[in-house]
């Protein structure tokens, strides 16, 4: 299964791989050039299907626990100030993920979309420090009764060059589902109210949808 946001990508690559392979095969003579050529078109398709792969996860909808919005790992928990919209301490859950992980964006939890914003930007590596102020990014709020208002940050990395958020203000969030994409690197910043437990801790590999935050 794979996300709507690659259809577009996947039949192009498709196409370019294929027409590599049968160029290769019809007007390249040597037998070794030929192979590596239409190997690397085969590398090609494939890490861009992995890539856009879409698994259906297991959410257990619980309005106790705060799940991550993705899959990656654990790079920074940390008390910040967050400036753009509580302007207040904020205890961030930052969650990095590689060009090999699964990209797309998952509420994590039910509630109420209260602000969502895109802010155009750098591209400085992922796991900059600077990268939640400066990289194109998108800021998206949820509040419900148990955890209040929850701020999750898409970033764009390096490498990634569009992100794409769904959530609108005013929309009824469902913890677990498809919430955006982020095409090509990157990572997700998750700022909690000071105080909150957290259940994961740096390094930890996480799965978005699943892998349980925080409980209240």
């Amino acid at each position: 299964m794979f996300h709507k946001e690659g259809y577009i990508i996947i039949i192009n690559t498709f196409l370019i791989c294929a027409a590599i392979a049968l160029v290769a095969e019809y007007f390249v003579g040597n037998q070794i050039a030929k192979y590596c050529l239409q190997a690397t078109a085969l590398v090609i398709l494939v890490l861009v299907l992995q890539f856009f792969r879409n698994p259906s996860r297991n959410t257990v909808l619980n309005e106790n626990h705060l799940l991550s919005p993705v899959d990656g790992k654990v790079v920074i928990v940390e008390e910040v100030f967050e400036k753009e919209y509580f302007k207040d301490q904020r205890l961030q859950v930052s969650i990095f993920m590689s060009p090999i992980n699964v990209h797309v964006t998952r509420y994590p939890m039910s509630g109420t979309v209260n602000f969502s914003k895109y802010h155009p930007g750098k591209y400085l590596v992922a796991w900059h420090p600077k990268s939640s102020e400066l990289n194109e990014r998108t800021t998206i709020v949820v509040e419900n009764e148990q955890f209040g208002e929850i701020l999750y940050r898409q970033i764009a990395g390096a490498v990634a060059r569009r992100i794409v958020n769904y959530a609108e203000v005013g929309d009824k969030a469902v913890q677990g589902e498809d919430a955006g994409f982020i095409k090509f690197g990157s990572r997700v910043d998750l700022f909690l109210p000071v105080g909150t437990p957290v259940d994961v801790v740096l390094d930890q590999v996480v799965r978005g949808g699943e892998t349980i935050i925080s409980k209240k």
